[in-house]
Order: structure tokens, then sequence, then C-alpha cells
């Protein structure tokens, strides 16, 4: 790990595996680019399904490299959950953003987007952008 400042990366969803594939897939698709810090923050301490305030604290803690923290969720109360830790004020790390956008294309891209060394505005525009994303 070089001592880079790089945007890190957490994926909330109310199931570990979908959390972990998606950052597994991420991280595939960002290719050569440097090692971005992605963290998956899926489901509830026992493995159920849900999400864990506990998870999403450690998960961001692990991926602040001191260029701020996107936090991308799947569902309703994934947000509700990593709004009430940012109203907390010190359960997340400083400079750590939810951010409003598609939970697997807008993972890739904020991926992709950091791990070119932007910053976390640019980071979380590109995850935006996603909503865009045509399929056909």
């Amino acid at each position: 790990m070089s001592d880079e400042k790089l945007v890190g990366i957490v994926l909330v969803s109310h199931s570990a595996r979908v959390a972990e594939s998606v950052a597994e897939l991420a991280q595939g698709l960002a290719g050569g680019g440097t090692a971005v810090p992605v963290a998956p923050a899926g489901g509830t301490e026992g493995g159920g399904l849900g999400t864990s305030a506990e998870l999403i604290a450690a998960a961001a803690a692990s991926v602040d490299r001191g260029a701020g923290v996107a936090v991308l969720t799947d569902l309703g109360s994934a947000v509700l959950t990593v709004k009430a830790l940012l109203a907390e004020g010190d359960e997340l790390p400083a400079g750590t953003r939810l951010v409003d956008a598609p939970f697997v294309e807008g993972a890739v891209a904020a991926v992709v987007t950091a791990s070119t060394g932007a910053g976390l505005a640019a980071v979380e525009a590109a995850a935006t952008e996603a909503y865009g994303y045509r399929k056909v």
C-alpha cells in the first residue's frame, strides 16, 4: 500500500453476499489502476439479512486513507442506518459521505474513479452519474 491518499468506498447491502460480490466486481472492473480500499458491510453481525451500524462503522474505519469515504447503499433501511451514523457525528471517519447512486453501477464508477486518485467530489459525481447509464 502506498502513502497516497485515496477515497475509500463502503458498500452497504442487506446481504453480506451481495455486498461482497459487488465489491469484488467493482475492484475487478477497475483493472490496473491503483488498488482502492473497498469494504463490504452487508447483513447483520449474526449473518442474517439486514443492516448493522457496527459493521458499517468498522468498514468505514477500515477504508479511511484520509481522502474521504464514499458510502453506497442498496435499499431504504441501509440509507437510514448510514444517515443515523452520520448524524451521530463521531461514528464514521471525517469526510464520510452518503452517495446517492445505483448500487452496482455506482460502485463500479466510484471504484474506477477513485483508482485514478480522484477526490471525494469526483468519486461521488461519477457514482451519481451512473443513474444515467442506459442499457437499451
